[in-house]
């Protein structure tokens, strides 16, 4: 990947519906490079998708929490398959350390979280887990509206 294709996805990375024509008009070549440049990386795989990202106050989710997670034996493989049906799991961290995973989790109440973290800790291969609830976001850099 080269330096045009960084600054494509640094783009897309902060509106991915802008379309060929900006894109190409702030980068300073053709649609049809940018255009060509976005299809071969789909293709190979470094665009895996599109999504859209929401404002934490946007939905009503606002009990959010980290979750670690001691898995036993090589069961962290078959642990993230049913942590990723869970839609209160917005993301899946392996660590290094005491613990094997990290979890984030959203709800839309403390009854609801106390609900998924019974159900997490239920699954077969995790043997010990810590959850801290996430109180206020002064600082991220996930989202940049």
């Amino acid at each position: 990947m080269d330096d045009l294709d960084q600054r494509l996805l640094s783009l897309l990375r902060h509106d991915g519906r802008r379309s060929i024509s900006d894109l190409a008009a702030e980068i300073g070549v053709s649609r049809a490079t940018v255009r060509a440049r976005i299809e071969r990386m789909e293709r190979e795989g470094d665009i895996v998708g599109y999504t859209v990202i929401l404002r934490a106050d946007a939905i009503a989710m606002p009990v959010r929490g980290i979750m670690t997670i001691e898995l036993e034996g090589r069961s962290a493989d078959r642990v993230v398959d049913v942590l990723a049906g869970f839609s209160e799991i917005s993301a899946i961290h392996t660590t290094n350390g005491k613990w094997d995973l990290i979890v984030e989790l959203a709800t839309d109440s403390l009854t609801a979280l106390d609900a998924i973290l019974r159900r997490i800790r239920l699954i077969p291969g995790i043997t010990a887990s810590e959850t801290n609830l996430l109180l206020a976001t002064p600082r991220t850099t996930r989202a940049r509206l």
